[in-house]
């Protein structure tokens, strides 16, 4: 009972913080891309209802031509660091590096060396994982590792529930999810073509997308990667029968590349080897581990047996099909080896029948086609798209992309995994449509997408860009250090060591600059002992000393070469 005297508290509201879900008057979950919104790769997507969040992929890019000494590319995702008390789930859609690649880093830097929180995956997915992990040194047990089927349900804390329904890819196991939520339903399609005839017979579950349409689509996201292509993507097991065509006619030893994870494209070539007496020898280690983990889990079929490069080397060339990574014209591929004539064991010759069943990313196209135009030099029968129907792609056309669109029928849409003029071309398609969504957003990475009953708008930003990753480990390149790589690249770079003692010493090293004659090396060694003289004689600091070297020797290259090397002086004291 109250005391008589004491009137009862009046308890304040709460003012919800600005970007809050429940700012501005309506219940609204925000979806936060980190990664995959205008760009090919690094997809993660951060969804969030109240205090509670799911993660949705953790992929990886690879390295543009202008980024030398980097090896990968990860999203940043400070926000998931800093909100890591509320993610409740992360959820996998399927095994390719774009999706999974950057978890052995991301994970650690949100979860320390173990996981709380659920990570949920296929089967191969996990396998494909648990993999990437052990070999990063971690530990898969420590990371909370769920395995599920591609058609399962999962409750992401007390928000969200997650309905996977099954899509062809070009890897098994992939799904897209219809995200529940207490506002309303999102459907998102994951990476997906609508192949009726798959490789393992495993069609797109699209019933649970109609259902989802029929009930209601506050929000679709979907994969805009070809967007921009008219009718339908070929079905895998068109391009299995050319591959059996032009395996079945190749008069020598067959060599075929193809993106080590694309499982479905794997076992189409074993089967053709197979049926035309070819042992299958594999070469290139990212080649190897994604067939073991697939063969182990039951992914892959072989009658006979994967055989060593070693084993085939000796059969008759009719014998023999190799399958070798490269397919993007790396450097230290196998392929690229074998075109440049650099491989230890094995040489491209006349007759040789080479297939890329595989189409190059955007911004490799020149490093391929220089291996291709190599191989054909050495005497090789080269085929590869579009001349060769030898490749289709994972992601679906115009045509699939109106079906999902029409099964839908959102009332929003944000076109996902693509460039900026897939994204555009794919709002066009939605906007033709005959019932198209009230609203469609350009995605931006790090944008916060406010959604609720009636709106759906960018409602701020979240930290977000590209951490670089090379043999140092992950945040060691800036964009600083990255600009002076380029500039030593395009360049050069001039070291000028200076020893300041009772017998002062310059020695001028130049690499990368011009074909520097003695008189220009000459020159810059006499200037910089000059000013390392001047420098001893007047006792000044080792730093001014190198400064008194830099900038003539940086003028003086200017003027005598036009190029503007990196100048990298080193004055040691005696």
């Amino acid at each position: 009972m109250e005391h008589p005297e004491r009137k009862p508290r009046r308890r304040r509201k709460r003012r919800p913080q600005e970007g809050s879900p429940a700012h501005g008057g309506q219940e609204a979950v925000e979806i936060i891309p980190l990664g995959g919104m205008g760009e090919i790769g690094k997809n993660i997507t951060a969804f969030r209802y109240r205090d509670e969040i799911f993660v949705l992929d953790g992929g990886l890019a690879f390295p543009e031509e202008g980024m030398p000494g980097v090896d990968l590319l990860i999203p940043r995702v400070d926000f998931l660091v800093e909100h890591r008390h509320q993610i409740k789930a992360w959820v996998l859609t399927h095994g390719h590096e774009d999706h999974i690649g950057g978890l052995p880093f991301l994970l650690p830097m949100v979860f320390g060396k173990e996981s709380p929180v659920p990570i949920y995956g296929a089967r191969l997915t996990l396998g494909l994982l648990r993999g990437k992990l052990e070999e990063f040194g971690l530990r898969p047990g420590a990371f909370n590792l769920k395995e599920i089927s591609p058609d399962d349900r999962i409750q992401a804390g007390r928000y969200f529930t997650l309905d996977l329904f099954r899509m062809t890819h070009s890897i098994p196991d992939n799904s897209g999810v219809v995200i529940r939520t207490p506002i309303g339903t999102i459907v998102h399609t994951g990476d997906f073509k609508l192949d009726p005839t798959p490789i393992d017979g495993k069609v797109s579950h699209l019933a649970k997308v109609a259902q989802a349409g029929a009930e209601g689509v506050l929000l679709l996201i979907a994969d805009a990667t070809n967007a921009e292509r008219p009718g339908y993507t070929p079905s895998e097991m068109e391009i299995a029968k050319e591959l059996d065509r032009v395996i079945g006619r190749a008069p020598g030893r067959v060599f075929v590349t193809t993106f080590a994870s694309h499982i479905h494209r794997i076992q189409s070539v074993i089967w053709a080897a197979e049926k035309y007496g070819r042992k299958v020898a594999m070469e290139g280690r990212s080649m190897l581990k994604f067939s073991r983990i697939a063969l182990e889990l039951g992914y892959l079929k072989v009658k006979d047996r994967l055989y060593t490069l070693e084993e085939v080397m000796d059969l008759p060339d009719h014998q023999v099909l190799i399958l070798a990574t490269g397919s993007q014209g790396q450097p230290m591929s196998v392929l690229h080896r074998l075109a440049f004539e650099g491989h230890a064991k094995m040489a491209i010759k006349p007759g040789d029948t080479v297939i890329l069943s595989s189409s190059p990313i955007p911004g490799n196209e020149e490093a391929v086609n220089r291996v291709i135009n190599r191989l054909y030099a050495l005497g090789a029968y080269v085929l590869y798209p579009p001349t060769y129907r030898v490749h289709a792609s994972g992601h679906a056309s115009q045509e699939e992309l109106k079906l999902i669109l029409n099964l839908t029928t959102p009332k929003f849409f944000l076109p996902w995994h693509g460039e900026v003029r897939h994204q555009v071309n794919f709002k066009w398609l939605a906007e033709s449509m005959s019932r198209p969504p009230e609203k469609t957003l350009i995605g931006e990475n790090g944008a916060v997408y406010r959604l609720t009953r009636d709106t759906f708008e960018k409602a701020g930003e979240v930290p977000h860009g590209v951490l670089y990753v090379d043999g140092l480990g992950v945040g060691d390149i800036t964009e600083e250090i990255l600009a002076d790589r380029r500039h030593m690249a395009e360049e050069g770079l001039v070291v000028i060591t200076a020893l300041a003692d009772e017998e002062p010493v310059v020695e001028v090293v130049s690499r990368g600059f011009v074909k520097a004659g003695e008189r220009l090396l000459g020159e810059v060694k006499r200037m910089a002992l000059e000013a390392l003289l001047a420098g001893i004689r007047e006792k000044k600091p080792l730093e001014r000393i190198r400064d008194d070297i830099y900038y003539p020797v940086k003028k003086f290259l200017k003027k005598a070469t036009g190029r503007d090397p990196v100048i990298l002086p080193v004055v040691i004291g005696g």
